[in-house]
């Protein structure tokens, strides 16, 4: 069992090594590291009760795992990532056992200290670092990623060191919640991290996309139920992404843009505002369906303005908050922050959150089965309008 020293609780050994910036919105980011050497950042809010200082982690850690490898299925091109470190992953502990709750002398968790938003590098990656610095630099990735046209490349056999990052993001330091549960100003402050760790992430070698994203509720599989996101770097261009490029190619560069002019002209439309707008798409799969959409062209949460967080703090939550208003018990979904590859498509893939639920009842879930597991051939029992008209009227009882 891990145990924390009693140094981190006479308050007086604090990490003096942090890397203090200012953000915009007054968001302020100090970066540390944790016992094991994974990176950990703070994001405090810009009305934060915190202080500067932070205590260190004192935990005694065993090495992280070696970076997970991937496989290509050659039926489709797909690259699998075998992660066997994630096996045993925690799985819905009490709240006396948190993972993402600050440290106590009973909890050796992953975060030292009080927190507004802190993200860290998942202590159960299924992608690692190039080099694993826990044990001494040596060599874990020794057969990594030659490039998006070795990717691409078919093969029997074909596999390849999963190099890439995993990310954490506590959206409060309390135990349970979601980002519908937050405060506009939290919400502005996650908003802030999720570009702040976009930029950085992009920045990383080997990685070609990063996603922001939400699991909420048991029914989606979440293992915490402490809010929280992720953010993971992949070693390559998603599957979905990669068909997005290849309907651009088919259509025009300004796809997304005439999706959107598309949509607001439409019935579909249930949140408007100046930078963004919220539709039900023509097409949905799921019972429960939303794109949320930004109204100029910018390639991923990094290109945003301060104005357009500053409204996307608000539109978000009120989007949230009525979807969990169509019923009298919270609603399971995922929140995907689709954004544009890091090295292609920056002009013609735009940011936009895809929000599904497989909720389609009170008391019923659409379960993928047959057709749609298996042959990715969908059919839905809610039409995309009145999924749009059902939404619109829970919206009317929502207020921030």
């Amino acid at each position: 069992m891990l145990t924390l020293s009693r140094r981190v609780w006479n308050h007086v050994y604090v990490n003096t090594y942090q890397d203090v910036t200012a953000l915009s919105a007054g968001v302020v980011r100090r970066s540390t590291v944790l016992a094991d050497g994974r990176d950990l950042i703070y994001y405090d809010d810009p009305d934060t009760s915190l202080g500067g200082e932070r205590a260190i982690d004192a935990r005694e850690l065993d090495p992280r795992p070696a970076t997970s490898s991937m496989r290509q299925d050659i039926l489709t091109g797909d690259w699998i990532t075998v992660a066997a470190n994630r096996q045993n992953r925690v799985m819905m502990p009490g709240a006396e056992a948190d993972p993402l709750a600050p440290q106590s002398p009973t909890n050796p968790s992953e975060v030292p200290s009080r927190y507004d938003v802190a993200v860290f590098e998942n202590k159960s990656p299924a992608f690692g670092p190039a080099l694993n610095e826990a044990i001494g630099g040596a060599p874990e990735a020794i057969n990594p990623t030659r490039g998006l046209d070795d990717l691409a490349a078919l093969g029997l056999g074909r596999s390849r060191s999963a190099v890439g990052r995993c990310e954490v993001v506590c959206f409060s330091p309390e135990p349970s919640g979601s980002f519908g549960t937050q405060s506009v100003t939290r919400a502005r402050t996650v908003i802030e991290a999720w570009a702040d760790r976009t930029a950085a992430l992009s920045a990383l070698p080997g990685v070609e996309q990063v996603f922001p994203f939400e699991n909420r509720g048991e029914a989606i599989g979440v293992t915490l139920p402490h809010p929280h996101g992720q953010i993971y770097a992949y070693p390559y261009i998603t599957p979905r992404t990669t068909r997005v490029l290849e309907s651009i190619d088919r259509t025009a560069p300004d796809m997304f843009q005439r999706i959107l002019e598309f949509e607001q002209r439409s019935e579909r439309v249930v949140l408007a505002g100046e930078h963004w707008s919220a539709f039900v798409p023509f097409a949905a799969r799921w019972p429960i369906e939303v794109h949320l959409m930004p109204h100029r062209h910018v390639a991923d949460f990094a290109e945003t303005s301060a104005a357009e967080r500053d409204e996307l703090a608000h539109l978000y939550l009120r989007l949230l908050r009525g979807v969990d208003a169509l019923y009298e018990t919270p609603t399971p979904y995922i929140a995907a922050w689709h954004q544009a590859p890091v090295h292609v498509g920056r002009d013609t893939v735009r940011l936009h959150l895809q929000l599904t639920s497989p909720r389609r009842a009170a008391d019923k879930m659409k379960f993928l089965a047959g057709s749609e597991a298996a042959m990715w051939a969908w059919a839905t029992e809610v039409t995309p309008e009145q999924g749009a008209a059902r939404l619109r009227d829970a919206l009317q009882t929502v207020e921030l």
